[in-house]
């Protein structure tokens, strides 16, 4: 009995060495696989991180943006600078020029194309000044004197390279007129050439 005895505590021993060992390997196995758990958790989230980027990307380069309008009525004189509000809209992709104020706003970064017309009839008119602005600031402009004609007109553009949010309007300048009529003479436009 005492060897039988003796016996049996020597296979519990050695099967608890055994489960011991087997235990400790298991929790090596475990460790493994929390920190490959963590590693994958890790490269997913940068991974979802690059998705977001590109498909940020990509929507900013597919950006579609062009505008097209017109005057339609004489402007002017006002008692200070104004913007121009070209109500007649031909084209408005995008939605980035707004005819209540007459004012583009660019919704995303990169090099934009504008380009106005002015005309006066200057029939005892005052003259015509008016401006490409960015922001506050002058890019370019036309202007018309009276002179031994009747009717002037002049047409100016500019590549511009705008920040989302950033704005551009044509200015009348103070105690200047435009002439229009449903002939629609004076035009402003743009279209975003390409993203940056």
């Amino acid at each position: 009995i005492v060897i039988l005895l003796c016996s049996t505590v020597f296979t519990l021993e050695e099967n608890l060495g055994i489960t011991v060992q087997k235990m400790a390997s298991v929790e090596a196995k475990l460790e493994t696989c929390n920190r490959q758990a963590e590693e994958l958790k890790k490269t997913n989230q940068a991974q979802d991180e690059q998705l977001k980027v590109l498909q940020e990307t990509t929507a900013i380069s597919q950006a579609k943006v062009a505008f097209s309008a017109a005057l339609g009525s004489p402007m002017g004189p006002f008692q200070q600078d104004t913007p121009l509000k070209y109500e007649r809209i031909l084209s408005n992709i995008g939605s980035g020029y707004n005819p209540a104020t007459g004012i583009f706003t660019a919704m995303v970064r990169g090099m934009y194309y504008f380009r106005y017309t002015m005309y006066n009839n200057n029939s005892g008119q005052p003259n015509s000044i008016v401006s490409l602005m960015m922001n506050s600031q002058r890019v370019v402009s036309t202007w018309d004197t009276e002179g031994n004609d009747n009717h002037d007109s002049a047409t100016n553009a500019a590549v511009l390279q705008l920040a989302a949010g950033d704005s551009v309007f044509v200015k009348l300048y103070a105690n200047r007129v435009v002439y229009d009529d449903g002939y629609y003479y004076n035009t402003f436009s743009g279209f975003l050439l390409f993203t940056l």
